[in-house]
């Protein structure tokens, strides 16, 4: 029996990234901390987690940085500009291209003025 879905088409959704809160990573972090040398794993494999996870969470809360334990990568994305800041900082841009283009045309009139004045002072001695 044929199929009714389109050839290439994936029926699985895309999974999505786990996100964790900072509350959870100082929570997890002190339990596995807290347990028994024996029984850390168990909780990596419970939360299904990596050491590394564990490892990395902990020298952010040593650092005392709570904010550097938000995944940058899942994290929400920062806070949009105003339509008045995109657009200050789209002109500012088109500001400074046309500046750079303005001082290349004047660079290169100055040496289309002087080959001019080297071909008048060649014309002359020729004559």
């Amino acid at each position: 029996m044929p199929s009714t879905e389109p050839v290439g088409s994936d029926p699985a959704p895309r999974p999505k990234r786990r996100t964790f809160t900072s509350e959870y990573k100082l929570r997890i972090v002190a339990e596995y901390d807290a347990a028994p040398r024996n029984e850390k794993g168990a909780v990596l494999r419970r939360e299904r987690l990596y050491h590394s996870h564990v490892k990395e969470w902990r020298a952010a809360r040593d650092a005392g940085a709570l904010e550097n334990l938000v995944d940058r990568r899942t994290s929400p994305a920062r806070a949009k500009k105003s339509a008045a800041e995109v657009e200050n900082e789209k002109l500012r841009q088109q500001v400074e291209r046309l500046q750079k283009d303005l001082a290349r045309n004047k660079a290169a009139l100055e040496v289309m003025g002087k080959a001019s004045a080297l071909l008048d002072m060649i014309s002359e001695s020729a004559d």
